[in-house]
């Protein structure tokens, strides 16, 4: 592509150089030709004036004494010079008109051959131009195909230092492109590493805020159930202090009811003591006016009264009679309790009041069952008083005021 280009280039160049300068030098020299041949045709006809002179020239050679008729004949030649003159100069000015004509006709025929040699110069200039142009073609070609080696070599070489620069550059590309890697990398890997370092801090973060929103949630979990610990226990509290309240009240109750029963027992006590302080004392007064029958009774049996001894016969029947009584009140009023063997034996111990009422229920063997001795005891209480006491002879009432009776399964002895 680029020899093509030279040789175009060359040629544009030979034909501004063949055509231009070639036609200035052919008008200039055509110029050249119709200003000598206009100047000469005037010097071909003046032979006159140089034969005046030449005359002249001899005339002055003649002696003084022509000088007169020389001289009219000098007038008559100037006269006949200035005729012959103005003649010639008419002729010459009609030679000039027709030189000029001729010389105008000839320039124009001049200008025609010379148009016609121009143009044939112009051909042979055309024609040597291009016979130029080709062997300044062929030159310029064989100098393009010199330049074209020349160059093809020099750009083989500068294609070699070429290839070498860019083997160099891509040399220097690949260690800049392996530097920019290893910059890549190092910066991927700085960015894998502040990323890895942003997510691990992230991450660590998140850890710590749910883990601080975890240790929120618990201790508000926390403090929530201890909230709630606390209002159940302030509420247990409540209801334990309400409940104390109402046991307190409700012992104060049964305090109060349990002393105003108290009260009323220790009254009852007291009367039952004040009654039993004068049956006690009415006891030991009828105890000793008793003993004082007894005594006198026994003075009587010592004096040999056999109705004393009768009536302590009837005295002892009416005790085995009141022990019956009191047996079978008992065994009436005893419940006894379930699951209690047959052989299961108790002994309680009875002491009366003058008027049978208990003084005392004791056991004085237990049965090993404390239920079924306490049955034997509120057997013994709930049968009481026994006012069949009252009814025996007197003698006979203080010995049967204490007695033990034995507990069993099926009867009571």
């Amino acid at each position: 592509m680029a020899k093509p280009q030279r040789r175009k280039t060359l040629k544009r160049s030979a034909g501004r150089v063949g055509y231009g300068l070639p036609t200035v030098l052919a008008v200039a020299l055509h110029l050249g030709i119709l200003v000598i041949s206009v100047i000469k045709w005037p010097s071909s006809e003046p032979e006159a004036p140089n034969n005046a002179i030449v005359q002249a020239t001899l005339i002055s050679t003649e002696t003084r004494t022509d000088q007169a008729q020389q001289a009219a004949e000098a007038r008559t030649r100037a006269a006949e010079r200035q005729a012959q003159e103005e003649a010639e100069r008419q002729a010459q000015e009609e030679a000039e008109r027709q030189a000029r004509e001729a010389a105008e006709q000839q320039a124009a025929e001049e200008a025609e051959r010379a148009a016609a040699e121009q143009q044939a110069q112009q051909e042979a200039e055309q024609q040597a131009r291009e016979e130029a142009a080709e062997q300044a073609q062929a030159e310029a070609e064989r100098r393009a195909a010199e330049a074209e080696a020349a160059a093809q070599r020099k750009a083989e070489e500068e294609a070699q230092r070429e290839a070498a620069r860019q083997q160099a550059e891509q040399e220097r590309q690949a260690e800049a492109e392996r530097r920019r890697q290893e910059e890549a990398a190092r910066q991927q890997e700085a960015e894998r590493q502040a990323r890895e370092e942003a997510e691990r801090k992230a991450q660590e973060e998140a850890e710590r805020q749910a883990r601080e929103e975890a240790e929120r949630k618990a201790q508000e979990e926390a403090e929530r159930q201890a909230r709630e610990e606390a209002e159940r226990k302030a509420q247990e509290e409540a209801e334990r202090q309400a409940r104390e309240e109402a046991e307190r009240k409700a012992q104060e109750e049964a305090e109060r009811q349990a002393r105003e029963a108290a009260e009323q027992k220790a009254r009852e006590e007291a009367e039952r003591q004040a009654q039993e302080e004068a049956e006690r004392q009415a006891r030991e007064a009828a105890e000793q006016k008793a003993r004082e029958e007894a005594e006198r009774q026994l003075q009587r049996i010592i004096e040999g009264d056999s109705s004393a001894v009768s009536n302590a016969e009837q005295g002892n029947e009416a005790a085995n009679g009141f022990i019956q009584l009191v047996r079978r009140a008992v065994e009436q009023a005893w419940v006894i309790p379930p699951n209690v063997g047959d052989g299961t034996t108790a002994e309680v111990q009875v002491r009366l009041g003058p008027s049978g009422e208990v003084f005392a229920a004791t056991v004085t063997r237990s049965s090993g069952n404390a239920a079924f001795d306490n049955s034997a005891i509120q057997a013994v209480e709930s049968a009481a008083p026994f006012t069949e006491l009252r009814d025996l002879p007197s003698g006979v009432q203080r010995d049967y005021r204490q007695f033990n009776l034995r507990f069993r399964p099926g009867d009571i002895r």
